[in-house]
C-alpha cells in the first residue's frame, strides 16, 4: 500500500500501485471518471483517471464526497500542469458508500465555528487535517531538539496537591459523593480517595525541578489544567506543556536556550510540510512563510519589564488596557511590540515580583525577579520562563510574601537545603507555538477536542 504523498512525491512511473482513501470529488466525464482521493498523507489529492467498463460502472455511479475506496492501478504522468502524476486505475473496492444528502461537510468553504460543533469529522477538511500533520510533526520536533541537546524526558504527575502558579484555578479531583455531602452539610477530605484535596496539574515544573538536580537537564511534556473562565482565542481549559529545566543555567542561558529551541521547532516543520505550509499562506494567513523566515533569520530581541513599559507610554497608543509600571502586560500590549515596535520576537525580563511566580528568583533591587517571557508576533507570549530562586531563605520569603503555605510545598523547599544550585527553566504552550506556525487564529482550532469553560463536548 502506497499512501498518497509518496506517490505525488515519486521520482518515476511506477506499475500497480495499491492506494486507499476518502473520495474529495469524482466527475462522470462521459466514458471517463475522475476521482480526487485523499488519504491523509497531505493536504493534496491525488487523481485516479478509470475508463468505464461493464464491471467498474455500478461501483462508479454509487460513489460520493467521503466514500471510502481502495484503488490498484499505474502511476502514470499527468496532463495537469499543477500535478505530476495520476493513476490509471484497473480495480476498485468500495468500503463505504456516504450519503451525499447527510453528510455535513459539503462542497463549500464552511466556517471555523461551524466546524467546531462537528469537531469529529472536521480533521476530514484541507484546514484541520494540515493543522493536526503539522501539530504532530511539532510535537516530534520539540522531543528530537531536547534529546539531541542532552535532555531527559520526564512523565510528571496528571494528579497533584499542589498549585504551582500559586493561583488557585485549579480542577478538584475528588472521589467523595457530593450529592451526600450537599445533604449532610459534613467534607472531611481525609475521607476522598488521597486523604487530602487533590487537583488536575496547572504545570508539572515543580516536579521537573526536582529531576534537573539530579540529572541536570530535564524536561517534560505533557498535559495541564487550568479553571480559568477565559472565553478568548488564547486560552483553553486543557492544554499541553512544553516544560524544560537546567542545573546550572541563569537567565541569559535560559533565554538563549529557547530562542534555539523556537528555532529549531519552526525549521524543522517547514522542512516536512512545503504542502500545508503553502496552503497556510494562501488561505491561514497571506504572508505567513515570510513572517517564519523573520524568525528563523532575525535575532530575538531582549528588553527589561521596565523598557517595555517606557515604550509603551511613549507611544501615545490608546490601548483598551492602560499602560503603568507594574501592571500585568495584555495580548495588546505584547503585540505592540512584537508587530510594530521591533517586528520580530522579544524577550522581555526582570518582571516586578508582585505580578510572578513564588520561585522565581529576586533581582538585587528586591522589586523585581529574573524572569523571562518570549512575545512573539500574532500571539504575544508564547513562552514564560525565569532563573529559579536557588537560595533557601529567600524561597521561604517569596512564599510568606505570596501568602502561600509552605507545608504545602515542602518537598520542593527540600532541594535548596541539599547541594542547591543556581536553575532556570521555561513553559511554552504547545497549543500557542502552534497557532504561531500555523497562523491559526483561535487556540480552540489547533486541539482536537477543546476544552473550554461551559463546553467539553466529544
Amino acid at each position: 500500500m502506497h499512501s498518497v504523498k509518496e506517490l505525488l512525491y515519486s521520482k518515476s512511473a511506477i506499475k500497480d500501485v495499491t492506494v486507499a482513501g476518502w473520495v474529495r470529488t469524482v466527475r462522470d466525464m462521459k466514458n471517463i471518471y475522475f476521482i480526487e482521493l485523499n488519504d491523509g498523507s497531505t493536504v493534496r489529492n491525488i487523481q485516479i483517471v478509470f475508463e468505464q467498463d461493464e464491471d467498474l460502472l455500478k461501483k462508479l455511479e454509487t460513489l460520493t464526497t467521503a466514500s471510502s475506496i481502495k484503488v490498484k492501478g499505474d502511476l502514470v504522468e499527468s496532463p495537469k500542469p499543477e500535478q505530476k502524476w495520476e493513476i490509471k486505475g484497473k480495480e476498485l473496492t468500495v468500503y463505504c458508500i456516504t450519503p451525499a444528502e447527510e453528510y455535513p461537510l459539503q462542497k463549500k468553504r464552511h466556517s471555523f465555528e461551524f466546524l467546531r460543533t462537528i469537531a469529529h469529522l472536521r480533521p476530514r477538511t484541507n484546514t484541520f487535517g494540515s493543522v493536526f500533520r503539522v501539530r504532530s510533526t511539532i510535537a516530534y520536533a520539540i522531543h528530537d531538539f531536547f534529546q539531541k541537546n542532552g535532555f531527559f524526558y520526564i512523565h510528571t504527575p496528571i494528579i497533584t496537591t499542589s498549585d504551582c502558579e500559586g493561583a488557585g484555578q485549579m480542577f478538584q479531583v475528588t472521589t467523595l459523593n457530593m450529592e451526600e455531602v450537599a445533604k449532610s452539610g459534613k467534607l472531611n477530605y481525609e475521607e476522598d480517595f488521597f486523604g487530602k484535596k487533590a487537583y488536575l496539574t496547572v504545570s508539572g515544573q515543580l516536579e521537573v525541578e526536582n529531576f534537573a538536580q539530579a540529572l541536570s537537564k530535564v524536561y517534560t511534556f505533557g498535559p495541564t489544567f487550568r479553571a480559568e473562565n477565559s472565553n478568548t482565542s488564547r486560552h483553553l481549559a486543557e492544554f499541553w506543556m512544553i516544560e524544560p529545566e537546567m542545573a546550572f543555567f541563569e537567565l541569559e542561558d535560559n533565554m538563549q536556550l529557547a530562542e534555539s529551541f523556537i528555532k529549531y521547532i519552526v525549521k524543522f516543520t517547514l522542512d516536512r510540510h512545503t504542502d500545508e505550509f503553502e496552503f497556510f499562506d494562501k488561505w491561514v494567513e497571506q504572508g505567513l512563510l515570510k513572517r517564519l523566515d523573520n524568525v528563523l533569520s532575525s535575532t530575538f530581541e531582549k528588553i527589561t519589564y521596565t523598557q517595555a513599559i517606557e515604550i509603551l507610554l511613549k507611544s501615545n497608543k490608546k490601548f483598551d488596557f492602560p499602560v503603568s509600571w507594574g501592571i500585568d502586560m495584555q495580548s495588546e500590549h505584547e503585540r505592540f511590540l512584537t508587530e510594530e515596535y521591533f517586528k520580530k520576537p522579544v524577550f522581555v525580563t526582570d518582571y516586578p515580583f508582585s505580578i510572578k511566580a513564588f520561585y522565581m528568583k529576586r533581582n538585587s533591587d528586591g522589586k523585581t525577579v529574573r524572569a523571562m517571557d518570549l512575545l512573539v508576533p500574532e500571539i504575544g507570549e508564547i513562552i514564560g520562563g525565569s532563573q529559579r530562586e536557588d537560595d533557601l531563605s529567600m524561597l521561604l520569603k517569596n512564599i510568606e510574601e505570596k501568602g502561600l503555605n509552605k507545608q504545602d510545598y515542602w518537598w520542593y523547599i527540600d532541594q535548596r537545603k541539599y547541594g542547591s544550585v543556581p536553575h532556570s527553566g521555561f513553559g511554552l504552550g504547545f497549543e500557542r507555538t502552534i497557532q504561531f506556525i500555523t497562523g491559526m487564529k483561535n487556540i480552540r482550532d489547533v486541539i482536537p477536542f477543546f476544552r473550554v469553560p461551559g463546553s467539553a463536548e466529544f
